[in-house]
């Protein structure tokens, strides 16, 4: 009797520890596989783990932007065994991580800490396979650019939270249209780009940057009726899937966030200025025999005339000196009034939160009005220059530029005439003559039956304070069909060497109006723009004779 009591208690002393080893176990699985709940909530409304963004995609519904589902590794130090082991565990596996960092975390009472974010398959796998205590995964959202580098500056980036930092990510955040639960999908958002004309550009760019070594290139096409921006490109550019190299100098978003002196492209704002004030025709004349005088300064032409030329003449001989007195003419609180009222003079806000404050004149007088005339002495962006060249294209409208898409409707409802439409139809004229002329700047930019128009800008850069003689910042402005507008073009070469084939210069008549000729021969066809050779008169028969005659 008694051997068998014994051997009862035995027998329930053995069940009674496989209770406790069991529970033990349990608890160490448990332990194991099951996160703080308090810390997890915390961390996930902190770095928004379940944050949906939405997909980004061109006007026709090309993906630009996604997000795809990926997991990473956090640790519970407060639940640890052995926090050395698994700190050394951990390292064998991925040995990219800083165990001394590591060791850190671990030898901590916190409820969470990050071990690795974005982890891939294999990782997650040998991870799982080790069955560490207090190490889980957690399922985030990678956001991922299928294009690469080729809409960097546009869409910008986001952070490892999947946080919008640059671009229209940042624009994103900022306009609510993430889903922050991570319940659902946010309705895509269709941007203006169009893919195929943004590659088209980039690729001449790139062609630009390897023939005239410039330290940069950059290009933007807008639609002058809607001001949607079709295509946006600044090189260098970066890669959106490494977000940290957008943080390289190089890489500045010149379009929107550099200002620069625009050079001669400013002349058909001048003259805008002064046609649109009845107090200068076209068929007025200023003499460009001699250089102006300032004081100290001389103010001369690039290719000297040394005659009285017409405002046409002024225009494609792009003369500094007759261009001044145009702007004389109108004075200098008509000419500070008007770049006021062309968006010259403040900082142009788009979707992007990248922009950059126009240098203005502190103490604005004569001799300001008479550099600015012809593009010196005033610094703006890129695309505040494109903005106001498609007002004085399209009718007189200056319309916000957007990279949303937007109906010819819509932009009328935001539009501000600052020109008169027979003024427009003068620039145009002048625009176009620039490429037709055997004399304009432009008529190497001149593509068969797609009548464009364009004027040249050669601008010295300042460099410690001086303007240097060797380094200058070359645009080119261009508008297609020169006589039914609908797209507005500007190409820019920072600092371009002269070539054999350019003889030696290095202004923009030979290099950035040719870039933007080849841009125009391979977008028109894909923009529907069809070729037509035969060009209608682009002004009144009588208007235009008088314009023509006055041409030597």
């Amino acid at each position: 009797m008694r051997s068998a009591s014994n051997a009862g208690r035995v027998r329930l002393a053995m069940a009674g520890f496989i209770a406790v080893y069991l529970a033990i176990a349990g608890k160490l699985v448990l332990l194991g596989t099951k996160p703080d709940e308090q810390a997890k909530a915390r961390i996930d409304a902190e770095a928004g783990l379940a944050t949906r963004r939405p997909v980004i995609a061109d006007r026709y519904g090309r993906q630009l932007a996604t997000d795809i589902e990926t997991s990473s590794i956090f640790a519970e130090p407060r639940k640890m065994i052995d926090a050395d082991e698994a700190a050394e565990a951990l390292g064998r596996v991925m040995p990219d991580l800083n165990l001394d960092e590591l060791h850190k975390k671990f030898s901590t009472d916190l409820g969470f800490v990050w071990v690795k974010r974005e982890i891939s398959p294999r990782e997650q796998a040998e991870v799982h396979r080790l069955g560490i205590p207090g190490v889980g995964f957690l399922s985030e959202q990678r956001r991922v650019y299928p294009n690469g580098p080729i809409v960097s500056h546009e869409l910008g980036a986001v952070n490892v939270d999947n946080q919008g930092i640059s671009g229209l990510e940042a624009y994103i955040d900022k306009s609510n249209r993430v889903v922050k639960d991570g319940s659902s999908q946010p309705p895509e958002l269709n941007v203006a780009l169009d893919l195929m004309v943004q590659h088209a550009v980039r690729d001449e760019l790139e062609v630009a940057m390897k023939e005239f070594d410039p330290i940069a290139a950059s290009g933007v096409v807008m639609d002058v009726e809607t001001g949607e921006i079709v295509a946006y490109v600044s090189l260098p550019d970066f890669d959106p899937n490494k977000p940290a190299d957008a943080l390289k100098p190089e890489a500045i978003n010149r379009v929107s966030v550099g200002v620069f002196e625009m050079g001669s492209t400013f002349k058909a704002l001048t003259l805008a200025m002064a046609l649109d004030s009845g107090k200068v025709k076209l068929s007025d004349r200023f003499d460009a025999r001699a250089p102006m005088r300032y004081g100290k300064f001389s103010i001369d032409d690039f290719h000297p005339t040394r005659r009285i030329l017409s405002v046409p003449e002024v225009f494609i001989h792009s003369s500094n000196i007759g261009t001044a007195k145009i702007a004389l003419a109108v004075g200098v609180d008509g000419h500070k009034a008007f770049l006021k009222k062309m968006g010259q003079l403040d900082r142009l806000r788009t979707e992007l939160p990248e922009s950059a404050m126009p240098i203005v004149p502190r103490n604005w007088g004569e001799l300001n009005t008479v550099t600015i005339s012809f593009g010196h002495g005033l610094s703006v962006s890129p695309l505040q220059t494109l903005m106001a060249t498609g007002a004085l294209m399209n009718g007189g409208y200056l319309i916000p530029p957007t990279f949303l898409k937007r109906s010819k409707e819509e932009a009328m409802t935001l539009a501000k005439r600052v020109i008169k439409p027979e003024t427009s139809d003068m620039m145009r004229y002048l625009m176009r003559l620039n490429a037709t002329s055997p004399a304009g700047s432009a008529k190497k930019a001149d593509i068969p039956g797609y009548r464009v128009g364009g004027k040249t800008g050669t601008a010295e850069k300042v460099v410690n304070g001086r303007y240097s003689d060797d380094k200058v910042m070359c645009a080119f402005t261009a508008v297609f069909p020169a006589d039914a507008p609908r797209y507005a073009l500007l190409v820019m070469l920072d600092e371009p060497k002269p070539t054999k084939e350019t003889h030696g210069f290095r202004t923009s008549g030979w290099n950035a109006a040719p870039v933007t000729g080849r841009i125009v021969a391979r977008i028109a066809p894909l923009l529907g723009v069809k070729p037509d050779f035969d060009i209608p008169p682009m002004l009144p028969p009588a208007t235009q004779a008088a314009a023509l005659g006055s041409i030597q």
